[in-house]
Order: structure tokens, then C-alpha cells, then sequence
């Protein structure tokens, strides 16, 4: 047995579970949230706990119980509480700024960078004297915002020579020794 799939969700007060056919639907006080799941796992809301189950020990049925009953419990996570991640960036001249949904990055190259975010991503940008410039996210889907964040470091990976680029509040970046002087 799934040693994740098996673990019960328990579902918090004001979040409601519904199953019709293949489509869970979560909704909360956040918002709410679909996820469709394969014909073979059965999904079952009883007394404020979920329960996700398989009907034989198939490999791909295996994989699916704990796939399924993961994403479950990420959606009842995301409309209770919701998911918040805060981007760092480091670097000489690096700044960023929003105009409501739409992002502007100067990353050091010569041109700035735009990028527009889902309604359903909450945006916050902090630009404080001798601080590095923060970008603070939140949703209650936790599968969008971690793609938001992996399209924002893609614009100016952390390299480990100097330690510049996007990186995630509390992340250590490797550092490596340059090149040693001559003789």
C-alpha cells in the first residue's frame, strides 16, 4: 500500500470536497480549485475526511494513489491557508517594480523584462534602502506559483561565482573559488 495514498486528508472547516465522475472540486475561502484524476482512483468525502483509493496493485494505479491524494491535499492546503513564496535579487542594479499584474525586472541586461501574471496571483514588490529587491507571491494554487517562480529565476539563474541572479529568501547558494592568481 501507498504510504501516502493511504493517509486520510482531513478536510478544515469552511473548505468544502466535491466529486463529480473524474473532477475534484475544492473550494474554500481563498478560492477554489479542479483537478481532473484518472477513472481508476476513487475519491470518497465522509465526516471531514477525504479518503483516496485504488482498485488493484497495478504499477500505474500505485503511482496514482499517491499522486492524486498528494495534489488533493495541496488544493485543501491552498484555498485554507494558501502557499506564499518570496523571490530575492541579488546583484548590482538589479530592481524590480509592478504595475498591477505585470512585472518589470532590471536584471543587468540592456534591456528591462516584462512579465504578465495570472489574475489568480497576488503580487507584492519591495524595493528598501541597502536591502536586495523582493518579490513576494501568494495563491492558493501551489502548482501555479511555483511555475510563476521557475519563469521569474529563469530570467537570471544564482551562478556561484559571485552569488548574483533570482534566488528564493533563505536559499544558500554553492559558492566557488575563482580563478587563483599566478605565480
Amino acid at each position: 500500500m501507498s504510504r501516502i495514498g493511504k493517509l486520510p486528508i482531513n478536510v478544515p472547516a469552511g473548505v468544502t470536497i466535491s466529486v463529480q465522475d473524474t473532477v475534484v472540486t475544492v473550494k474554500g475561502p481563498k478560492g477554489t480549485l479542479t483537478q481532473n484524476i484518472d477513472p481508476n482512483i476513487t475519491v470518497a468525502v465522509e465526516n471531514n475526511v477525504c479518503t483516496v483509493t485504488r482498485p488493484d496493485d497495478e504499477k500505474q494505479n500505485r503511482a496514482f494513489h499517491g499522486l492524486y491524494r498528494s495534489l488533493i491535499q495541496n488544493m485543501v492546503t491552498g484555498v485554507s491557508e494558501g502557499y506564499k513564496k518570496t523571490l530575492e535579487l541579488v546583484g548590482v542594479g538589479y530592481r524590480v517594480s509592478n504595475q498591477g499584474q505585470v512585472l518589470e525586472f532590471a536584471l543587468g541586461y540592456t534591456h528591462n523584462i516584462f512579465l504578465s501574471l495570472p489574475s489568480e496571483v497576488k503580487i507584492e514588490t519591495k524595493s528598501e534602502r541597502n536591502q536586495n529587491p523582493v518579490v513576494i507571491l501568494e495563491s492558493c494554487d501551489k502548482q501555479l506559483i511555483g511555475q510563476v517562480c521557475a519563469k521569474i529565476r529563469s530570467f537570471r539563474k544564482p551562478e556561484p561565482y559571485k552569488g548574483k541572479g533570482v534566488k528564493f529568501a533563505g536559499e544558500v547558494i554553492r559558492r566557488k573559488a575563482g580563478k587563483s592568481a599566478g605565480k
